[in-house]
């Protein structure tokens, strides 16, 4: 527990230092076998004070899915090529040409409009073409029509450069990515290169769901860029802890505004609740609870929020409160006090673009003095 009577709550936290740790670490993983990264800054915003590390760090690229960040993190000087990697929408594409080198492509009506666009703005505009390979999302179906939009965007469409072919996996249909799947992904670019004539710059195997690969070091050898956010933000893939990699570089710090004992099941008719849903409530008796200034609308989901105290269980929220069972907890969390959260992302998408949440940017040298 934190007394800090000066400092304004919900807090995001973000430790600047860690994050350089685990970008650079990243990287030179991914870089030891031939791994070009393209690091994804949508998860936190794209924060441009968060971005700049990345842009000291060595990453290839930038992405994020919203064109408004790109023009963000262009003005806010970031030196790194950025990447789009949501299929443009056509009323973006004059932003998109404009602060993006690249963008990642699956459909032909926009492609021939970014040419078109890459015409006016005199710009030759990079893209790699989006192969699904069953995960249901992104990407052209089958090899013949992947084949047919290389040909056309390499003999056709001379404000474009085809950079290379990828794939998206585990982000709908939650398809692993294995060394199978990463093989089609292979075969097919090969397909595409034997069509066009050239050899690719890109062969883009997929996101954070794809690191294992890595660290098994069994990625086939042509994959050669991931487009990576959730394991440098957060550490994890898929929810689970890499060992080398900090896991609380963004932490939530929330202000305790009620503590008593009370009920833990609602006494009463129990109908729906704020959002239209009947919750699922277990009666453990009275405990002591409290009652935190943070709700859905900050964070999302709070069963995803992860106390740093292990005596503290969250055990539901409403809008703008968050309810935690403190009765196994060691500390106080008296009122006034504050509670720490590591978080998914998922609570860091929320929390990174809420204007009710404070953002508190944590420098070494500081943590140092």
């Amino acid at each position: 527990m934190n007394q800090e009577t000066r400092e304004r709550y919900p807090q995001l936290r973000v430790d600047l230092g860690k994050l350089r740790e685990n970008i650079t670490c990243t990287v030179e993983r991914c870089r030891a076998q031939g791994i070009t990264v393209a690091a994804i800054v949508k998860g936190f915003h794209g924060l441009p004070h968060a971005a700049h590390v990345y842009d000291q760090c060595g990453c290839d690229f930038l992405g994020t899915s919203r064109s408004e960040q790109l023009r963000e993190l262009h003005e806010a000087g970031i030196q790194t090529p950025l990447l789009m990697i949501r299929v443009p929408m056509l009323s973006a594409l004059g932003d998109v040409v404009r602060y993006a080198q690249c963008s990642l492509q699956s459909d032909l009506t926009v492609l021939r409009a970014a040419n078109a666009e890459a015409g006016r703005q005199n710009k030759r505009h990079q893209v790699i073409l989006m192969a699904d390979l069953g995960d249901l999302r992104e990407g052209f179906w089958g090899p013949e029509e992947l084949v047919e939009a290389a040909v056309e965007v390499e003999t056709r469409m001379p404000h474009l450069e085809l950079l290379g072919v990828g794939t998206n996996l585990g982000c709908y249909g939650a398809i692993a990515a294995t060394r199978d799947k990463l093989d089609e992904l292979v075969c097919r670019a090969e397909q595409v290169e034997r069509a066009i004539g050239r050899r690719l710059t890109y062969i883009s195997g997929g996101a954070s769901s794809s690191f294992p690969r890595i660290l098994e070091d069994n990625m086939p050898p042509r994959i050669n860029m991931l487009r990576l956010g959730e394991i440098i933000i957060n550490g994890r893939i898929g929810g689970e802890a890499v060992d080398f990699l900090h896991q609380d570089v963004f932490t939530l710090r929330a202000e305790v505004i009620e503590r008593r004992r009370k009920p833990t099941y609602p006494v009463g008719q129990i109908t729906v609740d704020a959002f239209g849903k009947t919750p699922l409530y277990i009666d453990r008796g009275v405990r002591e609870k409290a009652l935190l200034g943070v709700g859905k609308v900050d964070y999302g989901d709070p069963f995803d929020l992860m106390p740093t105290d292990p005596g503290i269980e969250v055990m539901g929220a409403s809008s703008d409160h968050t309810i935690l069972d403190v009765e196994d907890s060691p500390n106080p969390c008296a009122v006034g006090e504050t509670v720490d959260f590591l978080l998914k992302y998922g609570n860091l998408v929320y929390m990174s673009s809420s204007h009710n949440m404070q953002i508190k940017f944590i420098e070494e040298e500081k943590k140092r003095g």
